[in-house]
């Protein structure tokens, strides 16, 4: 099971250590070529702009959306959820556009309203350790979008088919849990497409 994390910007190692002890291969990835021999991705956080503008730039959209078409699982924290939402807000600047989610960023407010949070994540943790930091957070799911998690009302963690997307940092913190969640997803999307 090999795993990519896009490698454009944010915390990059942080990611691939945290799916290695899942039993992952995570790899780093930065060219459209090194997108097609994997099982799963996650984009990490960062500053959005930057980053759509980057997979623009180095040709990377089609190939992740081909992922996507795929069924291969695609996981998206903070900057990286933004990237792979229907909608961001009135700037739709370049972005991938996958999942059935509006997105409000700098949610939470900017640097200085950096946060944790004890979450309750469906399916994963009752007590995870979030690490929120400039996060935005889901205003709007449409049908189909399972909610993971929220905080104060705001959606930080929905679900929706073979596609994960988180508000906060789960490679900043040392609980393996979402990454193993997430290399659950990738196990049983190569299951069903083995059959």
């Amino acid at each position: 099971m090999k795993i990519g994390v896009l490698a454009l910007q944010g915390a990059v190692r942080e990611h691939i250590r945290l799916l290695q002890q899942t039993g992952a291969t995570a790899v780093a990835v930065k060219r459209a070529e090194e997108l097609s021999d994997l099982d799963g991705l996650v984009i990490p956080g960062g500053e959005s702009t930057t980053i759509g503008k980057l997979v623009k730039k180095y040709e990377l959209t089609e190939p992740i959306l081909a992922l996507h078409r795929a069924g291969k699982p695609i996981f998206g924290t903070c900057a990286g959820m933004i990237l792979i939402a229907k909608n961001i807000g009135p700037e739709e600047e370049p972005h991938l556009g996958i999942m059935d989610i509006t997105v409000k960023r700098n949610g939470f407010g900017r640097q200085r309203e950096s946060f944790e949070a004890e979450l309750a994540v469906k399916n994963i943790a009752d007590d995870y350790p979030a690490v929120f930091i400039r996060a935005p957070y889901i205003e709007k799911v449409e049908p189909g979008v399972e909610v993971l998690a929220e905080v104060d009302g705001k959606i930080v963690a929905a679900k929706q088919g073979n596609l994960l997307a988180m508000s906060f940092h789960p490679e900043l913190t040392e609980d393996p849990r979402v990454h193993a969640y997430f290399a659950e997803m990738v196990r049983e999307s190569m299951a069903e497409k083995a059959v």
